[in-house]
């Protein structure tokens, strides 16, 4: 479909568009580009559709982007604007459709930590100005709606791992900086070296506590020789059925349940001399499994003590991890608080999409187009988690209701394919059969959009 964009008619719509309501559309954490194998981007196809329906929409709308469209601290080899240019020269067609959609679509972007040398450098602005692209330099935005407003920040600064201390500053290096340098852009560098291209989805490991885990999940399916990882799970499946069986060893020699014992070894005694040397094998095996579990009982209980000390100390929780919710529910609080015309506080960075009612308001996080990592413990123990990857894309739509009375938010998912299928080992999708992850996006919900416009052009005049 041909449309025309020409300046008069843009400024015939804008004119039309004053007399309506305006509604917001809302992505975030996009984390395009970087270091060799992080520049290809999985869902570049449907962000460039997503762009596209919007230049049709009948609405007075405008698309905000709430930080880390881009990985511009995965980029390790250039620095400054030298990015913006790496980034149109490999992603012709996103930034033509970018000029395209921002000809009828207001189109505004905010930094994250991620992207943060877009507020640190003033080109940035006028680059992003050529495709029709809004770069504001701040932390956080504020958009009416109603008689109310939104607030928009990315939600790094609730972050002490990645608040930026000097925002604006290009040599601000949070700690997440380092990681991102140190280990998400080396990932880039060296992931097509590996059996499989599977170093490149680092970042969508989160926490990043769970990274040696993935690791070494993902060489345990991956990369470790076939021949090898297929004898080593016989062995582990027999110390799960010997573990069963010292247990009912024990019910048996207690005198407490002795049928299983009785009826295995009757069943065994049908094939002579193989069904004899199978019944000692399996003795020796149990034996073996009822000392590990006789250690391991204690050990259990041990380990669990210890995690609930250190819990109780907060020492990871402060030191390594980052709640994804109560930061962020603390400051909502004190934005409702502080300026009670703002009905909505829309924020990203944790990329977990989220829908809460907060003081009064609706705390709302944006997700993330990244692919998403769920870790599913397989139904053999002692094997290594499966880390079940899905796609959750989806805009965020913030508008009036019909009458005016209610703010609605509401997710519109972006369908993609599930990847499981070509990204799992067969050895990976039977392990978690029947565990495999449904994810959902947030239900739609509403607030009261019953502040009076007046009033809050008072309190900004005031």
């Amino acid at each position: 479909m041909t449309t025309d964009f020409s300046p008069c008619r843009y400024e015939i719509v804008m004119a039309d568009d004053g007399d309506r309501e305006p509604t917001y559309y809302v992505i975030s954490d996009l984390h395009i580009g970087g270091d060799e194998q992080l520049e290809h981007v999985e869902f570049l196809e449907e962000l460039i559709a997503f762009l596209e329906h919007l230049e049709g929409v009948d609405e007075n709308a405008e698309l905000i982007v709430n930080g880390d469209a881009f990985g511009l601290w995965e980029f390790t080899r250039i620095e400054g604007i030298e990015k913006f240019d790496a980034l149109v020269e490999s992603y012709p067609e996103l930034f033509a459709q970018l000029r395209a959609t921002g000809e009828s679509v207001p189109i505004t972007l905010l930094p994250g930590n991620h992207d943060h040398d877009l507020a640190a450098y003033e080109e940035y602005v006028e680059r992003f100005a050529e495709y029709n692209v809004d770069l504001i330099q701040e932390e956080s935005i504020t958009r009416p709606i109603g008689g109310r407003t939104i607030h928009f920040e990315h939600g790094m600064q609730r972050d002490p791992n990645n608040r930026i201390e000097d925002f604006g500053n290009p040599y601000a290096t949070p700690l997440g900086y380092y990681y991102n340098t140190l280990v998400t852009s080396r990932a880039g560098q060296l992931s097509d070296r590996g059996r499989y291209n599977w170093m490149k989805d680092v970042q969508a490991v989160t926490p990043t506590e769970r990274m040696p885990v993935w690791l070494v999940s993902k060489y345990f399916y991956r990369e470790m020789n076939p021949l090898l990882r297929y004898s080593i799970v016989p062995f582990l499946l027999l110390f799960n059925v010997s573990a069963v069986l010292a247990v009912l060893a024990g019910l048996d020699l207690a005198g407490i349940w002795s049928m299983p014992i009785e009826r295995g070894t009757a069943f065994l005694g049908q094939f002579g001399t193989a069904g004899t040397a199978l019944w000692w094998f399996l003795t020796v095996n149990v034996a073996v499994a009822g000392l590990l579990l006789l250690v391991g009982i204690p050990l259990y209980f041990i380990r669990r003590d210890l995690r609930k000390t250190i819990d109780r100390f907060g020492v990871f929780e402060t030191e390594l991890t980052v709640d994804p919710n109560e930061p962020y529910e603390d400051a909502a609080r004190e934005v409702f608080e502080e300026r009670p015309e703002t009905a909505v506080f829309c924020y990203g960075h944790t990329h977990r999409p989220t829908m809460k009612e907060v003081g009064g308001g609706l705390l709302v996080n944006t997700g993330t187009w990244l692919k998403r990592l769920h870790r599913r413990d397989g139904i053999v123990g002692l094997l290594p988690p499966v880390f079940y990857p899905s796609f959750q894309l989806c805009a965020i739509r913030i508008g009036l209701e019909p009458g005016g009375d209610t703010v609605a938010v509401e997710y519109e998912r972006i369908e993609k394919p599930n990847p499981a299928t070509e990204e799992l080992t067969l050895t990976e999708r039977l392990l978690t059969v029947g565990r495999e992850p449904d994810p959902e996006l947030p239900d739609r919900a509403v607030v009261d959009a019953g502040i009076e416009r007046r009033t809050v052009e008072q309190r900004h005049e005031g």
